[in-house]
């Protein structure tokens, strides 16, 4: 193991050696001072962990959030020195921690907690207006194509995640129902909000993602789609960026 390895080891596993070299400055070995900045260090990554993952932590409480965190960071040391993006494998890292089994639905709660994180990081870009959309030709409607802007996602679901969402964070809301949910984030104006999609929604949504036509997003969402409702909550939440005629 490299003096890198080794080091980066250490600040991360407290049960760790100190690694060799290290010095007080007065001629010691930085025992007490490296303690005190490997706890630092990890209550930082924890905070942010924390602030990335608002319903995860609400659903299983500080105590245990903390001791997931605990394992997490000392798996997954960040890659970048932006706080913001550590924890993108978090979703993935529960869906692997036995203990957690039984609350099937928290990968997914945390999918959609990193995709509002994203969404309140992601560019900025001008929206379409109504009318641009309005103008297009009827019989040039099959052949278009939407940009969606850069801030929307999509996290589709077997579980109640909006409901389960929405129950944490919205007071009086009503307790989640037993069904799948999909749901698209947008940021109209500066705080991403999670959307609840129709049945079928998110195939339509993912196929304008993917650069597809209207028409053959309306046949990915399948037979008797209606795409006029999500038209309109993409209209309204400032999505669509750019509209292109493209067979």
């Amino acid at each position: 193991m490299s003096a890198q390895e080794s080091f980066r080891a250490a600040l991360l596993d407290p049960a760790q050696p100190l690694p060799e070299g290290l010095g007080d400055g007065h001629g010691g070995p930085a025992g007490r001072r490296f303690a005190v900045y490997r706890n630092n260090v990890a209550v930082s990554l924890t905070e942010a962990l924390e602030s990335g993952f608002p319903t995860v932590l609400k659903l299983i409480g500080p105590t245990n959030f903390r001791g997931l965190a605990g394992l997490y960071l000392r798996a997954h040391p960040p890659t970048s020195p932006l706080m913001m993006l550590y924890g993108a494998g978090f979703p993935d890292f529960i869906a692997g921690v036995k203990q957690l089994g039984h609350l099937g639905y928290l990968p997914d709660v945390a999918l959609l907690d990193l995709a509002l994180r994203r969404a309140y990081h992601a560019a900025d870009a001008a929206p379409v207006t109504p009318e641009t959309l309005a103008a297009v030709p009827p019989e040039e409607l099959s052949d278009l194509r939407l940009t969606l802007a850069p801030a929307v996602r999509l996290v589709p679901s077997r579980w109640p995640i909006h409901g389960i969402h929405r129950f944490n964070h919205s007071p009086g809301a009503p307790k989640p129902r037993a069904r799948g949910e999909d749901v698209l984030v947008t940021r109209p104006e500066f705080d991403p909000i999670p959307r609840l999609l129709p049945r079928n929604g998110a195939g339509f949504v993912a196929a304008l993602l993917a650069d597809k036509t209207l028409s053959a997003a309306q046949a990915a969402a399948g037979e008797g789609f209606d795409p006029a409702p999500v038209l309109a909550l993409l209209l309204q939440d400032r999505c669509i960026t750019a509209v292109e005629i493209r067979r």
